[in-house]
């Protein structure tokens, strides 16, 4: 069960690291900004997360390979644009979709493991905390990543976002609870955020405003 979850927090890092890569390229930033924002966007809710339960400092300071695969998967989108030159899948509303699907990918498998490491650290009872806690764990990284491109946080502003890292994080939470086994909570944990964030998204479901401003069609 541990290699299952080291495996799926590998997939939510490069997941995390490609939008937050991507992202940097929609904003024109150099080849450090993407890196820099690639592993922020990977790893930020993760460090968010193990400073709420106590752990100083954060894994990703003593587990290096979480850094590495985060660098390597935006030098890879780096490379990827620069060879060809910002086309076909890179561009546009192609450009768009993938961000959102890294971006929903990621979300899923963070909110889940977030709320499995509030249970792992004894935690357990409180369903509060360990909820919570998979949320940021899920979004901390995208907030982090829109603040340093002057953005307000994705999370504050458009679609059913943290909503979503909530309901996966409490399907796992309760499911385990039930004593439905860890792996078969996580998947539906993570199916769940995912496929709420990706109708969300292609939908253009929103909470509830006090304003009523025209919405355009964006990520």
């Amino acid at each position: 069960m541990d290699l299952l979850f080291g495996a799926t927090e590998l997939l939510g890092t490069v997941a995390f690291a490609v939008s937050g890569a991507m992202l940097a390229v929609k904003k024109r930033l150099d080849i450090f900004g993407i890196l820099f924002l690639g592993v922020v966007t990977a790893l930020g809710g993760g460090t968010i997360r193990d400073l709420l339960l106590g752990h100083t400092p954060p894994r990703m300071f003593y587990n290096v390979e979480y850094i590495l695969v985060a660098l390597l998967s935006a030098l890879t989108v780096f490379f990827a644009i620069r060879l060809t030159h910002g086309q076909g899948l890179w561009s546009g509303n192609a450009a768009d979709t993938l961000l959102t699907f890294s971006d929903a990918l990621g979300l899923g498998i963070f909110a889940v493991i977030g709320t499995q490491a509030g249970i792992a650290d004894g935690f357990g009872d409180n369903a509060v905390l360990c909820i919570f806690v998979g949320m940021v764990t899920g979004v901390g990284g995208g907030v982090l990543r829109d603040m340093m491109c002057a953005d307000i946080p994705f999370v504050l502003r458009k679609h059913i976002y943290a909503v979503a890292a909530l309901v996966g994080a409490g399907v796992y939470y309760f499911l385990c609870r039930l004593g439905v086994s860890s792996g078969i909570s996580s998947m539906l944990g993570m199916s769940c955020t995912v496929v709420l964030r990706i109708l969300a998204w292609h939908y253009r479901w929103n909470l509830p405003k006090a304003q009523n401003p025209q919405e355009t069609k964006s990520i």
